[in-house]
């Protein structure tokens, strides 16, 4: 990957919608060797696609939680259980195993306290394997969503 692939990369990030030609432009090239470089970032998953950015109030999902799960054990069948159902729950944005205790973080959101008790309560709590959660609530976004660095250093 060299610096134009980084530069298509970092303008599309923030620009997500520009046309070809507008890229090209940006990143000085005509319109073919952008467009095949386009294709060689999709191809390769360096673009692994492309999505609008939704202010979750917009759809009423104003609180945010995040969620330490510690389980009752570790073994293949119970992480590999786990990590498939919770695949399967809308509310978690984002799930990350992690080294040490707790074993997962995550990142759910939903409308209100309410929402969360019902879905901790329901859901999360009897996931496969859980032992414990610990919630922390998230009271404000200082740094929400930034785009990848793509300076190579």
């Amino acid at each position: 990957m060299d610096a134009i692939d980084r530069k298509i990369l970092a303008l599309l990030q923030e620009e997500g919608r520009l046309t070809i030609t507008e890229l090209a432009a940006r990143v000085g090239l005509s319109v073919s060797p952008c467009h095949r470089r386009l294709r060689d970032l999709e191809r390769t998953k360096a673009i692994q696609g492309y999505r609008a950015v939704v202010d979750p109030a917009a759809l009423g999902l104003t609180f945010q939680a995040l969620v330490f799960v510690t389980m009752r054990q570790e073994d293949r069948e119970t992480l590999l259980g786990f990590e498939a159902a919770i695949a399967r729950v809308p509310e978690v944005l984002q799930a990350q195993r992690l080294f040490g205790d707790p074993d997962y973080l995550l990142r759910i959101v939903t409308a209100d306290l309410t929402a969360y008790q019902e879905l901790e309560d329901d859901v999360l709590s009897a996931l496969p394997g859980v032992q414990r959660l610990n919630s922390t609530l998230v009271m404000k976004h200082v740094v929400n969503d930034r785009p990848l660095p793509t300076a190579g250093r």
